[in-house]
């Protein structure tokens, strides 16, 4: 009997961890660091590229990628001044578009942001300021707020460019007022939980981290010329780490492993590692390296090495994580990387992808081809699910077998 009873209490808390488990489907995979946890890919491509499954058009102008989960695909485009939120199946057929507001149509006129996916509902933003969270099986808004109007917001250079982050009962975003700096909401009412006065900086184009730990959770993004480490349970700022320059072009989401952080951007420092303490409150500069200039294309990090794009010098480079010296190059101009099953997937500004294997201090080219389809630039970061590679190529969301 008290076996049996044991079982039973077992099973209940089996059952009540899947039923509250939070699943979180975003920008640059599950972790944000551009890993995508999949296996028995190819390992070369036949000339002109793997197989085309589909291509969903009519999508509207656009640079964020999408989010899938295993039954619909999440995406973001703007027609005629308006943002929406679409919903696809699995082959690429619309099942639904929502209007989120107004959308940036200045410089490069389109969304900027992948929907944040957790159980059943979507967070996203406009390049206007836009921040609002919709159901995922029917396009109902839940709620929605301006960060403009309702969050004291300066309107930067490029648009609204995040892509949110979520935990547990909280969504955070970045309008970068004086007062509003960085904002945690309740995420099933849009209310505000804190507000961090950060910097009183304005707000960058950086899709935030999350750092783990034992003792607290660290949001990590940054601001007009700084990076912000925040502890998500009140808002405290708990350090910063300030440009030399006055750049604010800071888009690439950092990277936190083994007690180190990496971030790299085209206007600023270049290249930065930083030691985390062992209880968040503090970072001391290990090295830095103004010649890795990434502007908005991700990096990633597998062993000792990063390997990423060089914004000014238009090609590929590997950089040793121990001393932060520049290992390698490879000539393919510059763009997007993300990897998967071993390799580096790296889709250029011209339209060309590439796969690469890296060995150590190396990249190697393996197979390449020009995504011909979709239309404008070649902006936006490809994601792979299920043996399926995905790129969005402005109004045009494409599929390939790999």
């Amino acid at each position: 009997m008290q076996i049996k009873l044991l079982y039973v209490v077992a099973w209940c808390c089996i059952i009540s961890a899947g039923t509250y488990a939070q699943e979180v489907l975003q920008f640059r995979g599950p972790d944000r660091t551009g890993v995508y946890h999949e296996s028995n890919l190819l390992k070369t491509w036949p000339d002109g590229g793997p197989d085309l499954l589909w291509e969903s058009d009519g999508l509207g102008n656009g640079y964020g990628s999408p989010a899938i989960t295993a039954n619909s695909i999440f995406i973001n485009g703007e027609i005629d001044t308006i943002s929406y939120l679409f919903a696809l199946d699995r082959n690429g057929k619309q099942l639904w578009k929502s209007p989120i507001g107004r959308e940036w149509t200045q410089n490069y006129p389109g969304t900027r942001n992948t929907p944040t996916i957790v159980n059943d509902l979507a967070y996203v933003t406009t390049g206007m300021g836009t921040v609002a969270c919709f159901e995922t099986a029917t396009g109902e808004k839940r709620w929605s707020l301006d960060m403009i109007t309702d969050l004291h917001a300066p309107l930067n250079r490029f648009g609204f460019s995040e892509s949110l982050a979520v935990s547990g009962n909280s969504v955070f975003c970045c309008p970068g007022g004086p007062d509003t700096n960085v904002v945690a909401l309740d995420r099933f009412t849009g209310k505000i939980k804190w507000i961090c006065k950060g910097l009183g900086q304005m707000a960058s184009y950086c899709s935030p981290a999350l750092i783990r730990l034992p003792s607290r959770e660290i949001l990590v993004t940054f601001t007009k010329s700084a990076l912000l480490g925040i502890d998500t349970k009140d808002g405290t700022l708990l350090w910063s780490h300030k440009q030399d320059s006055e750049g604010d072009v800071h888009i690439n989401t950092p990277l936190f492993e083994s007690g180190y952080i990496y971030y790299i951007t085209g206007d600023g420092n270049g290249s930065v590692k930083l030691k985390l303490s062992d209880d968040g409150k503090e970072i001391t500069e290990v090295w830095r390296n103004a010649g890795c200039d990434n502007t908005m294309g991700g990096f990633i990090k597998l062993g000792d090495y990063l390997y990423t794009a060089s914004y000014g010098k238009r090609k590929w480079y590997t950089q040793e994580t121990n001393r932060g010296t520049l290992a390698d190059s490879v000539k393919f101009d510059k763009g997007v990387t993300i990897s998967a099953d071993g390799m580096l997937y790296c889709y250029n500004e011209k339209g060309d992808l590439g796969l690469f294997r890296p060995a150590g201090s190396r990249m190697e080219k393996v197979s390449s081809f020009k995504v011909t389809r979709g239309t404008k630039a070649h902006y936006a970061h490809p994601v792979i699910c299920g043996g399926i590679l995905y790129v969005r190529h402005g109004r045009s969301l494409i599929a390939y077998k790999i």
